[in-house]
């Protein structure tokens, strides 16, 4: 528990326990502190109590008089393990899900039994846990994704904070030029106080963990077999520190985080300055082209692709789509800021949806070489679209990386010219979602096809601190490095 809540003040109910411990430590009463500083007994049991926040003059007096420097009394840790469940008592009572059920306040004084207050605190920690997996549901996962996606449409996908907390970073390394190297990396983590260790024995849950204890950040020896750029892993974990990320209150709150670091690592790993320097002339000679862009900065296309939609539209008025798509034609992310209208669900959601087979994000498995350059004009309901399309392999499956805009901005990119057209009717279900008839009256009662579970999308986010993470793997990885 510490003394810091989440705006960066001090936590009132840690400064109480500290000050009646001290307090007692003395062998004061609360009326001999009230004479030896000027003020009402009622007052310093309102501060004692965390329900009053005391003036500096008032605690440099109370420091005075209990002979103790006042850094004692803003300390952030607990002054006993019993003191510690009374702070936890008293901020699992102000939390809203307990508040909400009307129950009476219960005092963690002297008076409450130590076995009545470990009860409560077990009770509390339970009710919080269930509560938890409870708000993780798929459904409140999805609607927290599609909630997150609008936001990014209305900022077309840009974080201007972001960017700049981005560009202080690469100020403090004197990073000047182009992309960042792995000597750049590290200097930022020394600039922020981490070090990197590798090891071989990282949980499997995680991509990396992080000992704020020692201020170390272990990483996978190999983080390459995960599927992830060892580098943005890193630049990940420490955007967390440097956007005040806090333990998420909820899976939107997770979700929200996880684009931010996302996002921040990218603009380390690809300067916004030297990024649209980069695009601004490629869209003069009509040649943007994300395999460019990834090769330029020597990250995956994925990061490319992600990259480029923080930027085409702030910086050039470009409106885009991005999405993730399995072989199987489902969504696994996607982005859209251009009016592309994508399959959704009654709630909104996109991912785990059947993209149209005539979109290019599908087409492109058909193709006779997929993993050279792809382009593709669509017509769709909604208008036509041209896309580019890049295929990656992973130990999942093939999946399309796909970024797509608006029929009038194609002349920016290389291949805008490409005769390759389709076209979609979707979400008219003749379009490809309805056999043709002749098959349906060869098959129609004489198929039973068994449907696999998109488990992913189902699973509800484990509760605990970290969510998706096994906090016992991760504690007893923490152990062992400690010892060693």
């Amino acid at each position: 528990m510490t003394a810091s809540s989440s705006d960066g003040s001090v936590d009132l109910v840690t400064l109480g326990q500290r000050l009646r411990h001290l307090r007692r430590s003395k062998n004061m009463t609360l009326d001999q502190l009230s004479s030896a500083v000027g003020r009402a007994p009622s007052q310093l049991s309102l501060i004692e109590n965390g329900k009053r926040e005391p003036k500096l003059s008032v605690l440099q007096a109370i420091a005075g008089a209990l002979g103790v420097p006042m850094q004692d009394l803003l300390r952030p840790e607990a002054p006993s393990r019993r003191a510690g469940l009374e702070i936890e008592l008293a901020h699992f009572q102000r939390e809203p899900a307990y508040q909400a059920l009307g129950l009476p306040m219960v005092r963690g004084g002297r008076r409450l039994p130590a076995d009545a207050l470990e009860s409560l605190i077990g009770l509390h920690r339970e009710l919080t846990r269930v509560l938890t997996e409870q708000s993780a549901t798929p459904e409140v996962a999805r609607r927290a994704n599609q909630q997150l996606r609008e936001q990014m449409r209305e900022r077309n996908n840009y974080f201007a904070d972001i960017e700049q907390a981005a560009a202080e970073i690469l100020q403090s390394v004197k990073h000047t030029t182009g992309p960042l190297s792995q000597r750049g990396i590290l200097d930022i983590a020394a600039q922020l106080g981490f070090t990197l260790h590798y090891v071989p024995d990282l949980p499997d849950s995680t991509r990396s963990v992080t000992d704020l204890r020692n201020r170390r950040i272990y990483l996978p020896q190999v983080a390459s077999n995960k599927g992830h750029d060892p580098r943005a892993v890193v630049l990940q974990t420490l955007g967390h520190f440097v956007l005040g990320h806090e333990d998420p209150s909820d899976y939107g709150d997770f979700l929200r985080q996880r684009v931010e670091a996302n996002y921040f690592a990218a603009a380390l790993l690809m300067p916004e300055k030297f990024a649209v320097d980069f695009l601004r002339d490629a869209k003069a000679d009509r040649a943007l082209a994300i395999d460019d862009f990834r090769d330029a900065f020597g990250v995956s296309y994925e990061t490319a692709a992600h990259r480029f939609t923080n930027l085409a539209t702030h910086h050039f008025g470009i409106p885009v789509h991005f999405c993730r798509v399995h072989e199987s034609g489902t969504v696994y992310k996607a982005y859209e800021n251009d009016g592309v209208r994508f399959p959704a669900d009654v709630t909104g959601a996109i991912e785990g949806q059947p993209v149209c087979r005539n979109w290019a994000s599908r087409t492109v498995f058909q193709s006779a070489n997929p993993y050279s350059s792809f382009y593709q004009f669509t017509d769709t309901v909604g208008g036509t679209y041209w896309c580019t399309v890049h295929v990656e392999s992973t130990r999942s499956g093939e999946f399309s990386v796909t970024v797509g805009t608006p029929y009038e901005h194609a002349r920016w990119f290389r291949g805008g010219d490409t005769t390759r057209r389709t076209v979609s009717r979707c979400p008219d279900p003749d379009c490809c979602r309805r056999p043709p008839a002749a098959l349906v009256e060869q098959w129609a009662g004489h198929a039973w096809p068994s449907a696999r579970v998109h488990s992913h999308l189902l699973a509800a986010l484990p509760p605990g601190t970290f969510p998706g993470v096994d906090a016992q793997d991760v504690y007893e990885f923490l152990e062992r490095r400690v010892q060693s």
